[in-house]
């Protein structure tokens, strides 16, 4: 599997192959309910939850990771007909690093030249501003998931 550097140490981005999306899943579960499940209701925590199960919901996914060795500890999924970014998600340890801004600019870089949207949740806002993501529209709620429509778009 073909592999970008992310840094000059052992992290390594690349696309995952269908055998590491449940780790994919897996880490996005832990990542949501530490960082993102206390800025929702139950109800939210419950939409999220069943999204990682929703074979329906979850086709049509690209998934890149960046891995420490064998470890994955930061993932991206995008739905490529829509260029939407579903999931992103870094491990807790893994923050601080800038493993999600290497990242989430290499899935740029594959759609160079496209508009890439997203919906933040309240604790990815900051993060998204920062890699050159522009809200589109105000905070959402829908299911219990508050979320804030953004788009980023090459200058």
């Amino acid at each position: 599997m073909e592999c970008t550097f992310a840094t000059k140490s052992s992290f390594c981005i690349r696309k995952l192959t269908k055998t590491e999306i449940p780790e994919a899943h897996s880490l996005a579960w832990k990542v949501f309910c530490e960082y993102e499940s206390p800025d929702y209701s139950a109800e939210g925590t419950e939409s999220f939850r069943k999204t990682l199960h929703d074979p329906v919901y979850l086709s049509g996914l690209d998934y890149y990771g960046t891995f420490d060795e064998s470890k994955l500890v930061a993932l991206c999924a995008i739905r490529v007909e829509k260029r939407h970014i579903c999931f992103m998600f870094v491990d807790g340890s893994y923050h601080r690093r800038g493993l999600g801004s290497r990242l989430i600019r290499h899935v740029l870089n594959e759609y160079k030249g496209e508009a890439v949207t997203l919906n933040s949740s309240p604790y990815g806002l900051p993060f998204y501003k920062a890699v050159g993501f522009v809200a589109t529209d105000e905070e959402k709620t829908v299911d219990g998931i508050r979320f804030t429509p953004m788009k980023y778009s090459e200058k």
